[in-house]
């Protein structure tokens, strides 16, 4: 299994680089990655917006030697013309016959979340907590194949709106958070903080 991560935004809203935000002791973009450790061979890493950023978080995350998948950067040139060009060049690179999309900015997910996603069958399946539909989804080759058919205008809940979804609820509040804010980035360090003291 595969994952695309989708980094190659403006990060308009967030009055900062959002992916290398640090959250604990990593980054925004390494904690989003960081979960699919264990689950998937290779992580597919969309940058496009400050491309340089997202290589060095990369080299430093390769260099740490603690993760056993694969890294590969791949630079979206038509970043600028919305997300959807990014999903289309990251499905280029997938080889797996599932994999998962993600946005770079949702570094709360619960592994045991993306652990019970791997294993549901379908073509199209979706985590939601509280009957909100979040983050990451796992497609199937069928659905990658009909990304990559779409007109790079379009967008990915057009295509997806073709195919029976399945929800899957969670109690993970993690799959509809995002760092698209600085508000959205001080609520998730409060969370971040909440998670580890119940750990700890």
């Amino acid at each position: 299994m595969e994952v695309i991560v989708l980094a190659a935004g403006y990060s308009n809203r967030a009055n900062a680089f959002k992916m290398t935000l640090p959250l604990g002791h990593m980054s925004v973009l390494e904690h989003t990655i960081s979960i699919f450790e264990g689950l998937c061979s290779r992580v597919i890493v969309l940058g496009g917006f400050r491309a340089e950023l997202i290589q060095e978080e990369i080299a430093k995350m390769a260099n740490k030697n603690t993760y056993s998948f694969q890294l590969k950067f791949v630079y979206n040139e038509n970043f600028h013309q919305g997300m959807f060009t990014s999903i289309q060049k990251g499905c280029n690179e997938v080889k797996a016959e599932t994999f998962f999309i993600t946005p770079g900015d949702c570094p709360l997910v619960k592994k045991e979340t993306v652990q019970l996603l791997a294993k549901h069958k379908g073509s199209v399946v979706i985590p939601s907590f509280q009957f909100k539909g979040g983050h990451p989804i796992k497609l199937s080759e069928q659905v990658k194949q009909k990304i990559l058919e779409t007109h790079p205008e379009s967008n990915l809940r057009v295509v997806l709106n073709g195919y029976e979804k399945e929800y899957i609820n969670v109690d993970d509040p993690g799959v509809i958070m995002d760092v698209d804010t600085q508000e959205d980035y001080q609520k998730a360090i409060h969370f971040y903080d909440k998670l580890k003291l119940t750990f700890e």
